[in-house]
């Protein structure tokens, strides 16, 4: 997408002004549920956690108890909320949820298999692996959408949140495009960042400037099975 990055960095420093404080960001991505385990196209369904999903929450709160949390923002849908609970409890810290940060509209996907998808939908399939910049769900959303609405509402939440440590639990899509528009990427690298159930990336944010410190870590999860064999799901 032509001037992403220049326009979601247009969007950070018209919010921050530039001054010396350190915020720090927990950007989650919920745990697993049946339909990660199972495969199937997720969205807007609003599915619970499952056993092990419950055990990645807990995870994650002994992960981030030392982290000073002051506040837990997460997507409406069950499954982010339930990932903040152990943390929130933890921390003694309220949840607030953001429509902002609700996973993407998969349209007609949503629901559907993997294998289901890549049969009825075969080149809107192809073009999603090799350009995922490019596709709009059927009666769903484009990449670019998404991305505008969740940046839009992680950087308001970082505004109202100067020199705290934040919690931030949305879904994968969610976190591959925030992750992108931080590091100056476009949707076309979606493939090129990899966000496993559970996963916890930190992030800082000081003098109009944001760092990726860590992406993707799983240290917390070590023994845990995620009984998905598929590598980016």
């Amino acid at each position: 997408m032509q001037g992403t990055d220049q326009t979601d960095h247009a969007l950070a420093h018209a919010i921050f002004e530039r001054e010396a404080f350190m915020t720090r960001v927990y950007l989650v991505r919920h745990g697993q549920t049946e339909w990660n385990r199972e495969l199937r196209f997720r969205g807007r369904a609003d599915i619970a956690l499952n056993e092990n999903g419950h055990k990645q929450a807990r995870a994650i709160a002994h992960a981030l108890k030392d982290k000073g949390i002051t506040a837990i923002y997460t997507s409406p849908l069950m499954r982010s909320i339930e990932t903040a609970r152990p943390t929130a409890a933890v921390s003694n810290t309220e949840i607030t949820t953001v429509q902002g940060l609700i996973d993407i509209n998969y349209g007609e996907w949503e629901g559907l298999a993997y294998d289901e998808v890549r049969q009825r939908y075969a080149e809107l399939y192809r073009q999603w692996e090799e350009r995922p910049d490019l596709v709009t769900f059927p009666k769903g959303e484009s990449l670019d959408e998404v991305r505008s609405r969740a940046f839009s509402a992680f950087t308001e939440i970082v505004g109202e949140n100067r020199g705290k440590s934040i919690l931030i639990i949305p879904h994968r899509v969610i976190n591959k495009v925030l992750l992108c528009a931080l590091l100056g990427l476009s949707t076309s690298k979606f493939w090129s960042i990899r966000q496993d159930t559970g996963c916890i990336n930190g992030i800082e944010y000081s003098n109009c400037r944001f760092v990726l410190v860590t992406m993707n870590d799983t240290c917390h999860l070590r023994g845990m099975s995620t009984e998905v064999d598929h590598v980016d799901f």
